[in-house]
């Protein structure tokens, strides 16, 4: 039982921080971003879109060398009103 409960905790630690970042959709930099799975999209708001855009980056196609990102502008969803 002693040696139960140490190796229990160090099975689920890790699987429990992996939710913390697929939440993350919305970052500064596009450098902030890290690696892509096929279609994620991450929000990115560097300023680069026109007003009331903001730039979508997704990985948009997988290849030999890796997912492909793409890039394009959508319009920035606020808060609804009635």
């Amino acid at each position: 039982m002693n040696l139960a409960r140490p190796l229990l905790c160090c099975l689920f630690l890790p699987g429990s921080a992996l939710p913390a970042f697929a939440l993350i959709d919305h970052v500064a930099r596009e450098q902030d971003i890290g690696t892509l799975r096929l279609g994620q999209r991450v929000l990115v708001d560097d300023g680069t879109c026109q007003g009331g855009m903001i730039k979508e980056v997704s990985g948009s196609k997988l290849t030999a060398g890796g997912i492909v990102l793409s890039r394009k502008c959508v319009p920035r969803s606020g808060p609804k009103t009635k």
